[in-house]
């Protein structure tokens, strides 16, 4: 079988994007976002009944999941190669939510390596099921900016806030935008459409801030709270 890969490139050193996948800390910068469990997630899957190859900079995650770091002639590649189906009906009826994730992720890391924040990361989460991420970007006004290519320069109105940056990437099931005003951050509207394994389809956001101060914060947590609530019922 050939199982999904989900590769990267980003203008970085392969000693820098490697470390990312072997430092504590600097993967507490980019993966997922903040939860009571993070820390204890992060040392299961990176740390945990893993296979490392420091030379070859290759990573086998728990669960089988492969990471690779190679050069290129400008930057490097990072390739995430997904485990085979376990055989678990009840698991694997997870296996393309698990792969969306990675695809939010690693775009995390992308963010991350490209553009080095110093701050801390803070983030905020929502999720729904019902609908999915293309209904989000259309409750969003973001239809024209979600057809523009990668790189392309936006300027609109986001749940309520002004907002300024770039287009991030695009996938089938996502799309991710750059936030000036969050450090910069990285907003990420991801989801899957309905199908006959998930009749309802689901999405969520995930806003990656750097260097907000709590006041800054918390009214875009209100601000984003509040458009959640009232647009995705």
């Amino acid at each position: 079988m050939n199982t999904p890969k989900i590769e990267i490139t980003v203008d970085a050193t392969v000693d820098a994007a490697w470390q990312a996948l072997r430092d504590t800390a600097t993967i507490h910068r980019w993966h997922g976002w903040d939860t009571d469990e993070i820390t204890q997630e992060i040392e299961s899957i990176y740390f945990t009944d893993v296979t490392v190859d420091d030379q070859a900079h290759m990573l086998v995650a728990n669960g089988g999941d492969r990471f690779e770091v190679h050069a290129l002639p400008s930057g490097v590649s990072v390739t995430l190669t997904r485990a085979p189906l376990s055989g678990d009906p009840d698991w694997d009826a997870y296996y393309d939510d698990v792969t969306e994730g990675w695809t939010s992720f690693l775009q995390q890391l992308r963010f991350l390596l490209a553009h080095d924040p110093t701050a801390t990361r803070r983030t905020l989460y929502f999720a729904d099921r019902h609908v999915h991420s293309g209904t989000v970007a259309d409750r969003l006004g973001l239809d024209d900016i979600a057809a523009a290519s990668v790189g392309n320069a936006y300027a609109a109105t986001i749940a309520g806030g002004e907002a300024t940056g770039e287009v991030w990437f695009r996938s089938a099931h996502q799309l991710g935008l750059t936030v000036d005003a969050w450090g910069p951050g990285l907003l990420i509207l991801a989801g899957t459409t309905p199908s006959q394994v998930d009749p309802t389809g689901n999405a969520m956001a995930i806003l990656s801030t750097y260097d907000l101060d709590d006041v800054a914060f918390g009214r875009l947590s209100e601000q984003w709270s509040a458009w959640w609530a009232a647009h995705t019922h």
